[in-house]
C-alpha cells in the first residue's frame, strides 16, 4: 500500500474539506490511477507563494509519504461545465512547486488528486 501525502491551496482550504480527494485515492481513481492501494501520510496547505512546500514535503516523507500529490485545485478551475485546465488554477506556479517538493524530499510528485479536467492524464515530476 502507497503512503500518499496531499497539498493543497491555501486558497481554497474554507471551501473544501478534501473529501473527494480522499475518497479517489481511497479508491485509486482519477490522479491516483496506477496504485495499487493508496492510504494518506497527511496533509499540508501550501501558503503563497510556496516557500514552504520544501519543508512541508520533507515532513510528509519523515512520516512515511512515498508519494505526494497536488490538489487539481491548484492547476484547474472548477467551471459549470467540470474542471478546466486551460483556465489554471489557483497557483501560477505550480510546476515550479511540484518540482520543489521532488528536488526537496526525493518523492514523486503528481498533479492531481479529484475532479481531474476531461482529457487530463496526471503529471507527476521526479
Amino acid at each position: 500500500m502507497t503512503k500518499v501525502g496531499i497539498i493543497r491551496c491555501e486558497k481554497n482550504e474554507t471551501r473544501c474539506p478534501l473529501t473527494n480527494c480522499f475518497k479517489t485515492m481511497i479508491e485509486t481513481t482519477q490522479g491516483f490511477v496506477g496504485y495499487d492501494a493508496c492510504m494518506p501520510a497527511g496533509v499540508f496547505t501550501c501558503r503563497c507563494p510556496g516557500d514552504n512546500v520544501a519543508d512541508m514535503a520533507k515532513i510528509l516523507k519523515s512520516k512515511g509519504a512515498e508519494a505526494i500529490h497536488l490538489s487539481t485545485c491548484t492547476f484547474a478551475s472548477k467551471t459549470q461545465d467540470g474542471w478546466d485546465k486551460t483556465k489554471g488554477g489557483f497557483c501560477p506556479d505550480i510546476e515550479k512547486i511540484a518540482a520543489d517538493i521532488t528536488k526537496a524530499s526525493g518523492l514523486p510528485c503528481t498533479l492531481g488528486t479529484a475532479h481531474l479536467p476531461k482529457d487530463y492524464t496526471p503529471v507527476t515530476f521526479e
